[in-house]
């Protein structure tokens, strides 16, 4: 699962980070493998900018789910900084850190500004970052005069994140897993999952291609209720269409029906990749994703309201996905 760490409309940060824990010991009870956040800035909306920090909120307080990142935002940091922060959660929590890397800034460009300073990325500073924080988890290398401490010899896995074929293309050359962004910007899914499949390159952690893909999910009792609560993340990705981002608002009835098509189109093609319905619909939803992707891992997207409807969404999606296993 990604966890945005929604903040909800009429709570507050410290709960949305407990929601969000509560969240995850849920999805460990039931058998998820990975519980990633995101890094993401100057968002009224979004707790989890100190990502390092809740990953280990959550890792501190769960016992086996692999916790992570979702990711961050390597343009924002030196990977000095980074591979001392993931180094010290892999020292904490051994055997269950991961590290998702994207290029994207995160934020605005005025919060990009302040993040970087004066900073200016170049195309080619993303994969001589990655190599470096290759180098600084990996194992100490005679001469090394540059070491994370903590950090050195953990070997995070780290993975590549990506919206469009850039970092498809950098994860095949480069043999590490690749997460696609599908949750968001599914258009370009097949071509990236295509591309990076074609091109990989094997290494001695991954020998073959690993690839997950981002899923929209809202799961209910019924493919009515569903598309109620799913209101909610429309209402977010209209925010962000039209520029007016607000905290996570509680379902609204017939909510769609309400807006101009162009807003409905926008928001169809944002959520394209997406699966909410009942029981029923999730199950082909999801059984359909993961036959026409071939993809390793789905990575469930769940901004639902209220917490119980949320797990219990995450209920349904997990008796869906046994059903459909082998």
């Amino acid at each position: 699962m990604l966890d945005l760490v929604s903040v909800r409309e009429g709570l507050s940060v410290g709960q949305a980070l407990q929601i969000a824990l509560r969240t995850a010991q849920h999805a460990e009870s039931l058998g998820f493998q990975r519980y990633w956040v995101a890094e993401h800035h100057n968002m009224a909306s979004i707790a989890s900018s100190a990502t390092a920090v809740v990953v280990g909120y959550i890792a501190g307080n769960t016992q086996h789910i692999r916790v992570g990142s979702g990711g961050i935002m390597l343009p924002n940091h030196a990977p000095l900084v980074v591979a001392e922060a993931f180094g010290t959660l892999a020292e904490l929590y051994p055997g269950r850190i991961d590290l998702g890397l994207g290029r994207a800034p995160g934020t605005d460009p005025v919060t990009m500004r302040a993040l970087r300073r004066d900073r200016v990325e170049t195309e080619e500073d993303f994969p001589r970052d990655v190599t470096e924080l290759q180098r600084l988890l990996g194992p100490l290398q005679p001469g090394q005069r540059v070491v994370a401490m903590p950090g050195a010899n953990t070997q995070v896995p780290i993975w590549l994140l990506g919206s469009s074929l850039f970092s498809a293309r950098l994860a095949a050359a480069k043999g590490l897993p690749f997460a696609f962004a599908s949750h968001f910007a599914p258009r370009y899914l097949m071509q990236a999952l295509h591309l990076y499949r074609s091109e990989f390159q094997p290494s001695a952690e991954w020998p073959r291609p690993y690839a997950a893909i981002g899923v929209p999910l809202v799961a209910a009792d019924s493919d009515e209720e569903a598309q109620f609560l799913a209101s909610s993340t429309y209402q977010r990705i209209l925010g962000i269409v039209t520029g007016q981002r607000r905290r996570l608002q509680p379902p609204t009835p017939d909510f769609m029906a309400q807006l101009q098509p162009q807003e409905q189109a926008a928001i169809a093609d944002f959520l394209g990749a997406a699966v909410i319905g009942g029981p029923q619909t999730v199950q082909q939803g999801l059984q359909h994703l993961a036959e026409v992707t071939q993809a390793d891992e789905l990575i469930l997207v769940s901004d639902i309201f209220d917490l119980d409807k949320r797990l219990h969404s995450l209920d349904l999606a997990a008796t869906a996905m046994q059903t459909h296993a082998p």
